[in-house]
């Protein structure tokens, strides 16, 4: 394998027969499970719209998910390059999918809402600079085929 590839690999499992499997829209449920070796089970269903449980993550949900998590990750990885000391982030993501008349549907565009707080206020001036090289250098963004816009906020630690 060479260092430029990485490979992911996990078991998602339908835990949703109910007896009669697919015999009617109904009569299944959509739970699952994510299994990833060394990590605790992720239990998942469809969206409540979809007939799932809300009481598990959806797919929609874990896609948003993703695509913050790798904005943080690669805005704190840009920050460390940069010499920015970053105290605190937090993104309120969201996230709008669109349904077609034929049962198919997209995401169409996702917008992420990062807090960030920095440790000197001298280095404001290249967040908006530090926000788009982050997004290019995320992997998840730049494998999705919808926009994925960014609203962030930047406050500086009290002294």
């Amino acid at each position: 394998m060479s260092i430029d590839e990485h490979h992911y690999e996990l078991t998602v499992r339908w835990t949703g027969n109910r007896g009669t499997g697919t015999s009617g829209y109904r009569d299944y449920s959509r739970d699952h499970d994510v299994e990833i070796p060394g990590l605790p089970v992720l239990r998942g269903s469809s969206d409540p719209t979809f007939h799932g449980d809300r009481s598990r993550y959806n797919p929609e949900q874990l896609l948003l998910a993703a695509l913050s998590q790798c904005h943080m990750l690669s805005f704190l990885h840009v920050a460390v390059k940069r010499g920015v000391i970053v105290t605190d982030y937090v993104d309120s993501a969201t996230g709008m999918m669109r349904l077609n008349r034929d049962g198919s549907g997209q995401f169409e565009v996702v917008t992420l809402r990062p807090t960030v707080t920095l440790a000197n206020p001298a280095h404001l001036d290249l967040m908006a600079e530090m926000h788009h090289e982050a997004n290019n250098v995320c992997f998840i963004a730049r494998s999705v085929n919808f926009p994925v816009h960014h609203e962030p906020v930047t406050l500086t630690a009290s002294p």
